[in-house]
């Protein structure tokens, strides 16, 4: 369908293979072989907190980061795709899209998750979840994933049934430095950064690091732009004594967007299908087709983030750390709908957070104790407007929904013990979480001409406490130096979200709601914390040339949000469908990483998973019982896979890489098939110093879906979707990069 392979790749191609030819061969590495302290340059490594002492997480390093190419420059979920366990589709190579991807982590949604800089969370609302779009990568160190217990430590925000994610920033060194880093591609792609580094300023050590990038690029599949997309970042080192060290870290992101338009399944799947349909380029006068119009779907998305990290140590064996934070989001997205005929629904979500971390951890006769409280206030005003399409424009129709909350606040005290008893090292940690949402009045919108906002007290919504405790534990054991076996046990947890569903279900058949005494608010009693509890069980070896990292997973979930059928309420002889926290589901798997360095030029990856995520009982739809008990949860393939290489040759290093993605289905019937998928993409790159001594230059091609294969990345889906409601994307073509790399 495309032919986007031009001459000039196949030049490019032929100089590289003849440049790896003539180029001298490295020198030999070495590896240190101490348990856990592998010297060599990584991908993957094991990873957990710092006071503690089993290793549940992994940890993507910078040489990881990288080798994922463009799209982990700019988004979270992209960098760490390369990890067993995790799927990442984006229908964007570039990872310029916003709030259009899908990511799971062992089958289970990345919205129900918790993503942080520092422990210190960073969410939104509509949609509920981190916001990974918000940071340049060259900007973060490493980045750990924790996918089933999660440290008691990691600032929590709306929950961790989807996991937790660690970024470590990277901080300013000792040394003065610089970076310019400049990529250009296909459909206009440019990307621009540049980092400055103060080096050691004074006698107290002072450190400054900015960062900025200016990125746009046009849509690959129909009319419009991704961008620009305007990203900065300040990071401060300030030691105020010998044992006090004050951290500041300041992020800026400022992103526009043409949204990607959302396909039905017939158009993707279908005799009829058509993966490169997107949205129209100009208006028709027709409403029901100018809801199509790439103008009228867009967004806007602007968000500042500040951090502090004050580190008081009074002696070897004691810490204490404040981290006060604020967050804020200004977001617009534009959306034709095909409600009243056609309309331009506009969201808003003006979001204002803060909060601070306070911790406490000491070292008695070799076990280390913490103690840590956060809280968090949430001010979170999220609103729907309606326009009307006309000939001459947008025409104000008044608000869909005023308010889904207003002030909420997190209450979350911790503790974790941690030691080692000779070649056992164990841990535990327990914490509460309580989250209080707030009331909401419920309003209508009046007639024309001024659509002014009539009170509904049927729509009000109570405040609410919700609140769970959250035990975990971690065992390992040391077999050998070089072989480690382990386990670890925790329950995570997701607050009430989806609020605009159930919202907007009331106000479409409010008459029939009211007609049989049903309130929103008695629709929110049935909402509740979803709750699960996840087992890991591992070996860890690393031998000379071989590291090998098989892990057991198991999952159970339980108040899952699920549709449920009303039989009060009937809309044309049948009941509504609502989500209530009902259902119960059952996660099991085998994630295996294996990293192989064959020689000291060639090093192998692969990183295979199986996940079986199945519903624990039918649903029901309408009246319906549906067959989905023991099906798998909708987008969650049973098998995908990473592998790839990585060659070097003097300056010359060639990564190939390939990535099976499973069938997957789009509802909880697999009555919508999306089929498997195997891409391969292709990295080369020249690197050297002879230029300047000490300083760095690299030249890469980045070769995204080499074989141009066509294929559906993205399935937009709750986890009980119905056939013909959930959307799809599909994935971007054969796309060529190149990027110039200065560091000075």
């Amino acid at each position: 369908m495309y032919s986007r392979r031009s001459l000039l790749v196949q030049i490019a191609l032929v100089l590289f293979t003849e440049g790896l030819i003539w180029s001298e061969v490295r020198g030999q590495e070495i590896i240190t072989l101490e348990p856990l302290e592998v010297e060599a340059e990584r991908i993957l490594t094991p990873t957990k907190q710092t006071e503690e002492k089993v290793y549940t997480g992994t940890a993507v390093t910078t040489k990881g980061i990288e080798i994922q190419g463009t799209k982990a420059a700019n988004q979270v979920w992209a960098a760490i795709d390369l990890l067993p366990g995790v799927s990442t589709e984006q229908p964007d190579s570039r990872g310029l899209g916003v709030e259009q991807s899908s990511v799971r982590l062992r089958g289970v949604r990345s919205s129900l998750g918790t993503l942080t800089v520092e422990g210190v969370p960073n969410y939104g609302g509509n949609p509920i979840g981190p916001r990974d779009y918000l940071y340049d990568l060259e900007n973060i160190e490493s980045i750990s994933v924790y996918k089933g217990a999660t440290p008691a430590d990691i600032g929590t925000g709306v929950g961790t049934r989807g996991g937790a994610i660690v970024l470590h920033p990277k901080w300013p060194g000792e040394e003065a430095g610089a970076k310019l880093n400049q990529r250009l591609g296909g459909d206009n792609f440019t990307r621009t950064y540049a980092r400055l580094e103060s080096g050691r300023l004074n006698a107290s050590g002072t450190r400054i690091a900015g960062a900025a990038s200016y990125s746009e690029a046009d849509k690959w599949r129909g009319p419009g732009d991704l961008g620009p997309r305007i990203n900065a970042n300040l990071a401060l080192v300030q030691p105020l004594r010998e044992d006090l060290e004050l951290k500041l870290w300041l992020n800026h992101n400022d992103q526009e967007q043409h949204l990607y338009r959302a396909l039905t399944y017939a158009q993707v799947a279908g005799p009829d299908a058509d993966l490169d349909l997107d949205f129209n380029t100009s208006r028709t006068g027709n409403a029901s087709e100018d809801i199509y119009y790439y103008d009228y779907n867009r967004g806007s998305y602007l968000n500042t983030d500040l951090l502090s990290v004050l580190t008081y140590r009074p002696s070897a064996d004691t810490r204490l750390t404040l981290k006060p934070y604020s967050s804020t989001e200004d977001a617009r997205i534009l959306q034709g709908t095909t409600a009243s005929g056609g309309q331009v629904q506009e969201r808003n979500r003006d979001i204002d957070r803060w909060g601070l971390i306070a911790e406490a951890s000491t070292e008695i006769q070799g076990i280390t104790a913490l103690m840590g409280y956060h809280y968090e206030q949430n001010a979170m005003e999220i609103t729907t407007q309606n326009s009307a399409i006309t000939r001459s424009g947008l025409s104000y129709r008044g608000y869909g929904v005023l308010a889904t909350t207003g002030t909420t606040y997190i209450h979350s005290p911790y503790a974790k013990l941690t030691g080692r008893l000779g070649a056992l090292s164990w841990q535990t940690g327990l914490k509460y979480f309580e989250f209080q949402d707030s009331k909401s009045e419920g309003y209508t919108t009046g007639g024309a001409p001024d659509y002014a906002l009539v009170r509904a007290p049927d729509l009000d919504r109570e405040a609410r406490t919700h609140d769970i405790w959250l035990p975990s534990l971690g065992l390992s054991y040391d077999l050998t130096p070089a072989t480690q076996v382990y386990a670890s046990y925790g329950r995570g947890f997701i607050r009430p979200y989806s609020y605009l569903p159930i919202i907007n279900t009331y106000n479409s058949n409010r008459a029939a709601f009211r007609a049989a005494g049903v309130t929103l608010n008695e629709l929110f009693s049935g909402y509740d914390m979803e709750e699960s509890d996840t087992i890991d069980l591992g070996l860890r070896f690393r031998g000379e040339r071989i590291e090998i990292m098989p892990t057991l997973f198991l999952g159970q979930y339980r108040n899952l949000l699920t549709s449920v059928s009303d039989p009060r309420v009937l809309v044309k002889g049948k009941p509504v469908n609502y989500q209530q926290n009902i259902g119960e589901a059952t996660g099991y798997g085998l994630e295996l990483a294996i990293n192989a360095y064959v020689s000291d030029a060639l090093r192998l990856y692969l990183n295979p998973t199986y996940t079986r995520l199945t519903y624990d009982a039918d649903l029901t739809y309408q009246g319906t019982t549906l067959d989905t008990k023991g099906k798998q949860v909708v987008d969650t393939p049973e098998w995908m896979a990473h592998a790839g290489l990585i060659y070097r040759l003097g300056d010359f290093e060639l990564r190939p890489a390939l990535r099976y993605l499973g069938e997957r289905h789009g509802d909880s019937q697999h009555q919508e098939s999306i089929d498997a998928v195997l891409l391969a993409d292709l990295t080369l790159s020249y690197s050297t110093e002879r230029l300047w001594p000490g300083k760095t230059l690299k030249v890469s091609l980045e070769l995204t879906n080499l074989f141009d294969e066509d294929y559906v990345a993205v399935i937009n889906a709750s986890d009980d979707n119905q056939g013909g409601s959930a959307s799809y994307y599909p994935g971007a073509p054969f796309t060529a990069m190149l990027t110039l790399d200065v560091e000075l």
